[in-house]
């Protein structure tokens, strides 16, 4: 199976909305020093940028999470692989995550750091494809709103492949 890269957002529009986000979130935190919880691997690229367009004071800590479904079943199961090393107690926490399509993995991950009582929890994300929602969940930040495609590039990947391409593809399946 072959498959073809279309664009869908250039690094600069990114750059842009990164600005624009991060502008908003130094608002909202005015006053606070909120820990960014940068969902690994795909949130990288994002979580960096992001941190260095936040003006106040923050912390940055990761947490990485799998999950396991068969192809059949999209719900699966999903586990902590990498924990965070920062206490969250008592702490304003932004979630920053590369995409939210069913919001599955979010879903989970909101209902396990609310168990950790943070002062206020909320979440970023650079994409959102609300047309593969399963799990409702809260997007309090949002870089850009997709149709149903599968994204790749700036952190988002293809079986490990295409981390590294600087805008935002659609991954295409070539017809044989």
């Amino acid at each position: 199976m072959s498959y073809r890269l279309e664009p869908v957002l250039h690094r600069t529009t990114i750059e842009e909305r990164i600005a624009d986000l991060g502008r908003e979130i130094s608002r909202d935190y005015q006053g606070k020093q909120p820990v960014l919880v940068c969902v690994l691997r795909g949130s990288v690229y994002f979580g960096v940028d992001l941190t260095r367009a936040i003006t106040v004071p923050h912390l940055l800590d990761f947490i990485s999470i799998s999950s396991y479904s068969q192809e059949t079943d999209p719900i699966g199961i999903v586990r902590i692989t990498k924990d965070l090393d920062t206490p969250i107690v008592g702490r304003e926490v932004l979630i920053v995550e590369d995409i939210v399509d069913t919001g599955l993995s979010l879903h989970y991950l909101i209902r396990n750091l609310k168990t950790r009582s943070p002062a206020g929890l909320r979440v970023c994300t650079l994409l959102n494809i609300p047309a593969r929602r399963i799990a409702n969940v809260p997007l309090d930040y949002q870089g850009f709103e997709l149709p149903n495609i599968y994204a790749v590039g700036y952190g988002l990947d293809y079986h490990e492949n295409y981390r590294n391409l600087r805008d935002i593809f659609s991954l295409v399946k070539e017809e044989t």
